[in-house]
């Protein structure tokens, strides 16, 4: 049986992303943080699941959710009743979120808020959002200005919330972009520029998951100013025993079934709409649909098999190694730690390799995927660390949050828009089921052993500060690429006025101009 030879190259990528991840992990556990031999094992045989899980979810995503995407972007940026296309992106924003894994173990989390209720209104908030991102780029708004604007009332509405609700509020942002959801609004997005040919069409192209995470975070502040509720108590997971290698295998048994009805309930809202889309126009041939289906199948089989590594071979991980560390003599080490582990783990987000592909296709390869994973590597592992820093002194999200939301949207005046869309889509992007499983789990289990600290408080937050971090190592790198091509272009014009000297010089000398 001859294997797909595009299957191959995308395991083999998936395995250099996760491989290094991995390395450290086992390098801790012979080290300063030696790991039990089950959680060691759940760990190993979840690394071989996210390998191929994360290889087979990225080819889908080429083969289906990007052309589906676009597609339907290209037609509603046609239509001349826009009222029915943004109708649809409110429903269809809506239906995606309440089926977002990641939302509901965020919701369940929460205790003061009845779960529905908090699921429901972080659901209207994206939908709402989604129609004001398309809107955006219909009528040629600047994101700058929609930033600007949202996030102001986001930080006013801040101080009048709950203490314990302000992390939370900042991580619904960043869990509700999920690895399903961001493949599909970015080709939306570029589908609905496409058909423009003004200067800002790629820059409008991105920026809709940037807009779709306010939403969360305003509906979430709002909600907490409503309910007043004293506190957000949080209950951490149970660690599953396990005593041998046939005990971890049947944990990820019994685990499969869970998210595989998680990934279909995702998955069912977009394929439904792009067969009524289908339906409607008739825009895709037999062949290309297909491709689009076999793509999806691909997509459903890799994401079950990345979320059953991460949730179940992950998790326990890093729940361990956060309380091994806290619990020893040099606790300060959380900080190092974390920053290094944040800096390879961001590569195994899903909806990086999405992103960074995309941009570079979009850019016509000005904004490389090497340079996109370095500066989005350097954002997580600043931001793990400030996490870790707050942890051990329990210092306010705040205290961080506001300052890097006024360098990174100051950032956006000095900046090509299109670095601002794809600085603020990446932030959303990185903050994936990788660090709701891993390093949300570290913070916890961290902060469960540091005297005085408040799990919701000290570790909650982790998500908003990975989805903060990039916004501004992003734009400085676009910020950086426009003074190496102003000085490179001065230093052009100073060759050329001296070459022009020079000439002038020589026929003067011999005569005369």
């Amino acid at each position: 049986m001859r294997i797909n030879p595009q299957l191959l190259e995308k395991i083999r990528e998936s395995l250099s992303s996760v491989l290094p991840i991995t390395a450290i992990v086992l390098l801790l556990s012979i080290t300063a943080v030696p790991l039990t031999p089950g959680t060691l094992v759940l760990f190993l045989f979840g690394a071989v699941l996210l390998i191929v899980g994360l290889g087979v979810f990225t080819l889908g995503v080429d083969l289906s959710m990007t052309p589906m995407g676009s597609g339907i972007g290209v037609y509603m940026s046609r239509s001349r009743h826009m009222a029915v296309p943004l109708a649809a992106a409110f429903v269809l924003g809506v239906i995606i979120t309440v089926a977002e894994p990641d939302l509901t173990v965020l919701a369940q989390q929460v205790e003061a808020i009845p779960s529905t209720v908090l699921i429901l209104t972080v659901a209207a908030g994206v939908g709402a959002f989604l129609v004001i991102a398309l809107m955006r780029v219909m009528l040629k708004i600047p994101l700058s200005r929609l930033l600007v604007g949202f996030y102001l009332v986001v930080f006013a509405l801040a101080l009048f919330a709950p203490r314990d609700f302000i992390p939370v509020s900042f991580d619904s942002g960043g869990v509700t972009t999920g690895p399903i959801t961001v493949p599909f609004i970015m080709a939306l997005g570029v589908g609905l520029a496409s058909v423009r040919s003004d200067k800002n069409s790629t820059s409008d192209s991105f920026g809709l998951v940037a807009l779709c995470s306010i939403g969360p975070i305003l509906s979430v502040l709002i909600l907490g100013i409503c309910y007043s509720p004293d506190s957000a108590m949080y209950t951490p997971a149970a660690l599953p025993d396990i005593a041998t290698t046939r005990d971890a295998a049947a944990e990820f048994a019994a685990a499969m079934p869970h998210y595989a009805r998680e990934v279909l309930v995702s998955m069912v809202p977009i394929c439904a709409m792009f067969l009524l889309f289908q339906l409607m126009t008739r825009r895709f041939k037999r062949k290309q649909l297909l491709r689009i289906v076999s793509g999806l199948v691909y997509t459903y089989v890799g994401l079950v098999c990345f979320l059953t590594g991460v949730n179940v071979g992950f998790m326990s991980a890093g729940q361990l190694i956060g309380a091994s560390i806290a619990q020893g003599e040099r606790p300060f080490l959380l900080i190092p730690i974390g920053m290094l582990m944040g800096y390879f783990i961001v590569a195994a987000e899903p909806a990086v390799h999405v992103l960074i592909k995309q941009v570079e296709e979009v850019s016509m390869g000005s904004i490389s995927q090497t340079s996109m994973r370095q500066a989005l590597s350097i954002g997580v592992a600043l931001s793990v660390g400030i996490a870790m820093l707050r942890v051990l002194t329990g210092i306010s999200i705040l205290w961080f949050l506001v300052p890097g939301y006024a360098v990174s949207l100051a950032l956006t005046f000095f900046v090509p828009q299109l670095f601002t869309g794809v600085a603020f889509d990446s932030g959303g992007v990185a903050s994936g089921p990788m660090t709701a499983t891993f390093l949300l789990p570290f913070a916890m289990g961290a902060c469960a052993e540091v005297p005085g600290s408040n799990l919701m408080t000290d570790a909650f937050g982790l998500v908003a500060l990975v989805a903060m971090t990039p916004l501004v190592t992003i734009q400085l790198m676009g910020l950086a690429g426009r003074l190496r091509r102003k000085l490179a272009t001065g230093a052009l014009h100073a060759e050329m006025a001296r070459v022009r000297d020079c000439v002038y010089y020589y026929d003067f000398e011999e005569g005369g101009v």
